[in-house]
């Protein structure tokens, strides 16, 4: 009678089929086989180190993962890796193409309009998005824009501010 029990080594079954994909990211091409199942958020963190993209909610609710997809935000949290085929993203990183911050990104310092900076990149994506279709955003336009961007430390207010500065006329 054995009393120890013979382990055999167990198969793994592989629950993810890997995928080709090809797309654009911040003006370069990538290509890389990825599981069918990742996220774009962990496939730009984790994949290609850019980090800026934050991974937040894992629902969609705080938009810490927005980037532009085609121009337009999207919350990379609820895409997967797969449907960015053959489309240009830009992330954080991409934004003003070098360590100069853009017009958007400087009336958002100016206005003190970030302080953890957590939610920081998700809402100058997000209203690179607004600007790109309306120049001049009224306040509750602007509001209903960023209210998919959750700010814990609420600078709103400061938010709004900002990018009423790039829409003033000068006098």
């Amino acid at each position: 009678m054995a009393t120890k029990t013979d382990v055999t080594e167990a198969t793994v079954v592989q629950t993810s089929k890997e995928c080709p994909i090809s797309l654009a990211v911040n003006g370069e091409e990538r290509r890389a086989s990825v599981p069918v199942d990742m996220l774009l958020v962990d496939f730009l963190r984790d994949r290609l180190g850019l980090t800026g993209t934050k991974f937040g909610c894992d629902t969609g609710h705080c938009g810490s993962c927005t980037v532009l997809v085609d121009g337009l935000s999207v919350k990379t949290c609820t895409m997967l890796a797969v449907q960015a085929e053959g489309t240009q993203v830009t992330t954080i990183e991409g934004v003003s193409g070098g360590s100069v911050l853009n017009a958007l990104q400087t009336a958002l310092w100016e206005q003190h309009a970030v302080q953890c900076g957590y939610c920081t990149p998700g809402m100058v994506l997000s209203l690179t998005d607004l600007l790109s279709r309306n120049s001049k955003p009224s306040q509750s336009e602007i509001r209903r824009w960023i209210d998919g961007n959750v700010c814990r430390c609420g600078v709103y207010q400061n938010v709004v501010r900002a990018v009423e500065s790039l829409t003033e006329t000068p006098q």
